[in-house]
Parts: C-alpha cells; sequence; structure tokens
C-alpha cells in the first residue's frame, strides 16, 4: 500500500521516497525542501499549482522561475516552472543549466543529471540512490528489497 492507502503498483517509487508530489509547497514552507519544480508540454496535460504558491511569491517567501524549452524533434515544448526559498535561487540557475541542454535536445540526460536534479530540489543522497535504482528496473518488475 502507498502513503496514501492506494495499492502499490510495480511503476510506484520505493516507499521513502519522493516524488514530494503534492506536499512540495508545505516543505518549502516549512524550510523542509529549498526549491520545487513542475515540467509539462505545453499545452499543458495537468494543472501546475501555481494559484497555491502566488500568495507566497507576492510576500516574498518564495521566488519563482519559468522557462520554456522548445526541441526540433519533440512534438511540443516543455514548461517548467521553479519555485525557492529566497537565498536558494543559485538552484534554480543550476537546474535551468542541465534542463535547458536536455529539453532543447543538445544533449541527453545522463543519471549524473538525475543525482544533481535530486540534490538541487532537496532530497537525501540516499533517498536518490534508491531513486535510481528504481529508475533502472524495468517496469512492471518487482523493485530490489533493502
Amino acid at each position: 500500500m502507498t502513503e496514501t492507502g492506494k495499492p502499490k503498483r510495480s511503476d510506484d517509487p520505493p516507499d521513502g521516497i519522493g516524488p514530494h508530489e503534492f506536499r512540495e509547497l508545505e516543505l518549502m514552507l516549512s524550510g523542509a525542501k529549498p526549491m520545487a519544480m513542475f515540467c509539462d508540454t505545453v499545452p499543458a496535460s495537468y494543472e501546475t499549482p501555481e494559484a497555491e504558491f502566488a500568495p507566497h511569491l507576492e510576500s516574498g517567501a518564495l521566488v519563482m522561475r519559468e522557462d520554456v524549452y522548445e526541441n526540433p524533434v519533440a512534438e511540443f515544448p516543455t514548461r517548467f516552472v521553479y519555485y525557492a526559498l529566497p537565498g536558494e535561487e543559485w538552484r534554480i540557475d543550476a537546474v535551468c543549466r542541465i534542463n535547458e541542454a536536455i529539453f532543447t535536445g543538445r544533449r541527453n540526460a545522463t543519471e549524473q543529471d538525475d543525482r544533481e536534479t535530486g540534490r538541487l530540489l532537496g532530497y537525501d543522497e540516499e533517498d536518490i540512490r534508491r531513486y535510481l535504482a528504481w529508475t533502472k528496473i524495468p517496469r512492471g518488475a518487482s523493485a530490489p528489497r533493502g
């Protein structure tokens, strides 16, 4: 079972690791998460929680950046919305360099990109290690125990 009580699917990440989905704002406002990142195609296939973050941008509790990347071989552009705590804007700059290179088609993503993005988003090293191990498992297979 997942934390929400739903049955665990083989394509769900292992218990105890992200994503921080639906908890980003709460974690950021508590100081437990320095940065959040949302990604979707243009036009969007889901609604990012920008309205929830807006009052905190206006108060100065958070900062935001939005980038759209065009890839000549992709059907749709990719939009990223980044939020960071004040003083953590350097994290946005760093992850933007990674995403721009990948989502404009200059190069493929690497495990090091995933590792660095995880660090920038505030995941601890063990969560990153477990997440990377999980991403290597073909969907439908069982995750390693331990």
